[in-house]
């Protein structure tokens, strides 16, 4: 690939993976400690896996912010969310108050409330998963966030392309895959329904205003629906825009900037930082909109700090790699992210890893060793944030 294509891999400057699922196929997650990578940020999705991810991190999960303190068995930050594939198994208890468990004909209510177009087949429904509070799974990751203060909120997001599977089938659930982690398609026939747009923001809304209250960063999901994921993150920090200075303000700032970086240095120690209704930090993983969408994010005026990543399996695996080209080209060097979203640990993971470094230090013209450098320099400032 381009002019590294021959050069050896620096994997020991440290390689850091943005967002991944080793735990949907659970039996891989044991080659974690031998891979190359050296941290994986991995992603809870739906009911069955944030657990999973839970006690990945227990065995595996980074203590400290300082790499100095990371032992060889420390390759892991945990990431709990609610994916927007599977957002319509939440109910919203300002329709059905106090209760945890609908009733059938809710069941059925519900569900026409939240799919799109409205679904008559009540049989079909009613094989759906039966749907869950949204204030108790708040309610368990707030909890999971305390107890791993390094975890991060994610993979939640909009998406405007998937369509829901259909329930399993008597036959086909005692024949599924039991290495992989219950609740995915695995192969089931998709329906032709989609999760409205409505019921998809109003959850990951929720999910924002949590991150931003315990202060944690954030991995998207947005799939044909750049421009929706855009006006929804922005309706989140509307009234705690930036002031911009002036060229004549910019110009006293940076005469006195040294004294006032020390002054500012003072002031935060010790200060706790206050609750906001936006992440601190976003990442919009596997990042496929156009180049000026990334420049309407790099907007002065954003309080949160936008971060682009990019994989080779969603990036550079179809049709439109040069808008993604393009893409990378217009995105910072200091907001640039590798992942490998892959769903199984091991050497295959760390291949995709060491292809998508390959692949932007080519676009990007950076050396292997630049590049490595700079992208796990990046993953440390989205992950632990400026004072890691």
């Amino acid at each position: 690939m381009g002019e590294h294509k021959d050069e050896a891999f620096p994997w020991d400057l440290g390689v850091f993976d943005a967002h991944c699922h080793p735990t949907d196929t659970v039996a891989n997650i044991s080659s974690i400690p031998d891979m190359h990578a050296r941290i994986l940020t991995i992603m809870a999705t739906r009911a069955q896996d944030q657990e999973l991810v839970a006690e990945t991190a227990d065995k595996l999960g980074v203590k400290s912010k300082s790499q100095e303190d990371w032992s060889k068995e420390q390759k892991v930050i945990p990431c709990f969310g609610w994916h927007p594939w599977f957002s319509h198994q939440m109910f919203d208890e300002e329709t059905y108050p106090d209760t945890t468990t609908l009733t059938p004909d809710q069941k059925v209510e519900h569900y026409q409330s939240a799919l799109t177009p409205k679904p008559e087949d009540r049989d079909f429904l009613l094989r759906l998963p039966d749907p869950r509070p949204f204030s108790v799974f708040l309610s368990e990751t707030r909890k999971y966030l305390e107890k791993y203060p390094l975890a991060l909120i994610g993979e939640v997001g909009l998406d405007k392309q998937f369509r829901i599977p259909e329930a399993w089938l008597p036959g086909q659930k005692t024949e599924r895959d039991e290495a992989l982690t219950p609740g995915g398609r695995e192969g089931r026939t998709l329906s032709p329904y989609r999760v409205s747009m409505d019921h998809q923001k109003k959850v990951l809304l929720a999910q924002l205003h949590l991150a931003g209250e315990l202060g944690r960063a954030t991995s998207i999901h947005g799939v044909q629906a750049h421009g929706v994921v855009f006006n929804t993150l922005q309706q989140t920090w509307k009234g705690h825009e930036r002031k911009v200075p002036s060229k004549r303000e910019r110009r006293k700032q940076e005469a006195n900037a040294q004294h006032q970086a020390t002054e500012h240095k003072d002031e935060q120690v010790g200060e706790e930082r206050k609750p906001t209704p936006y992440p601190p930090r976003i990442c919009l993983h596997s990042y496929s909109g156009p180049a000026e969408t990334v420049k309407q994010y790099l907007d002065p005026r954003i309080p949160a700090k936008i971060f682009f990543s990019f994989s080779s399996v969603i990036n550079f695996s179809h049709a439109g790699v040069e808008k993604t080209e393009e893409a990378v080209k217009a995105v910072p060097d200091d907001r640039i992210l590798i992942e490998s979203d892959l769903h199984t640990a091991g050497e295959r993971m760390d291949g995709y890893l060491e292809e998508i470094v390959r692949k932007l230090c080519e676009i990007k013209g950076w050396s292997l060793e630049e590049g490595v450098k700079q992208l796990a320099s990046n993953w440390k400032n989205f992950v632990f944030g400026d004072d890691a």
